[in-house]
């Protein structure tokens, strides 16, 4: 039977949150803290795919120190975006990507990036995870942004049984209640990063444990 405490989403919220402050916060969070722009938040999240936090930040501000805005990166060679956010994952495509936003934004949205979740998603590169980031953290909007580590730790809990990320965004939406869609993303990413790990993880630390359901949990420590 699924013990109740595991739906105190103020207690699940308030155990992330003391574990958050404890450590660095995402890479794009703190980016966000720095620049604060749309384009800035776009960008180092799409940096951010299949990247280590550590790598994502310092791509991203080698980046933005040559290009600063849409205009200047629209006017960066394709080949320099790539030299400049090495060694990201996938950093060529994610170079050419990037060129290709540019180009659209400023001839289909006269320079504004969309503030609306289906435009976003019509960019290339840009899926869910990003188009919400850029919502949150960009225009301060409400949206639940699902990565692996906010995929994987809603199913240990046992908050839900998906198999893909943007099926467990669309059931947290229905799940938890709209003051905590926005702090969710950080503070599971930080406890995924840490407590929470894909593989084998601490669950002798975690103050969830005794609630959590550990779903698909074979090895622990």
């Amino acid at each position: 039977m699924l013990n109740n405490t595991i739906y105190d989403f103020a207690l699940v919220n308030s155990i992330l949150e003391d574990a958050y402050k404890k450590n660095n916060a995402p890479s794009v969070t703190l980016i966000a803290s720095l620049k604060k722009t749309p384009y800035h938040i776009l960008i180092s999240t799409i940096i951010s795919l299949r990247t280590k936090d550590e790598v994502t930040l310092k791509s991203s501000m080698r980046l933005f120190e040559v290009a600063d805005s849409l205009e200047s990166l629209n006017e960066t060679d394709e080949k320099i975006i790539a030299q400049l956010i090495y060694p990201c994952g996938f950093y060529k495509t994610k170079a050419g990507n990037m060129k290709k936003i540019a180009g659209i934004i400023l001839n289909t949205y006269n320079g504004i990036i969309p503030d609306e979740i289906d435009e976003l998603l019509k960019l290339p590169g840009v899926g869910r995870k990003t188009a919400n980031l850029v919502l949150i953290l960009g225009y301060n909007k409400p949206g639940i942004c699902v990565d692996t580590h906010v995929h994987r730790i809603s199913n240990r809990l046992g908050w839900v049984q998906t198999k893909k990320p943007e099926q467990t965004e669309f059931k947290l939406r229905e799940l938890l209640p709209p003051e905590y869609w926005r702090s969710i993303n950080d503070y599971m990413v930080s406890y995924g990063q840490t407590v929470c790990t894909p593989l084998s993880p601490h669950c002798s630390l975690c103050k969830l444990s005794d609630f959590c359901q550990k779903n698909d949990v074979l090895k622990y420590r």
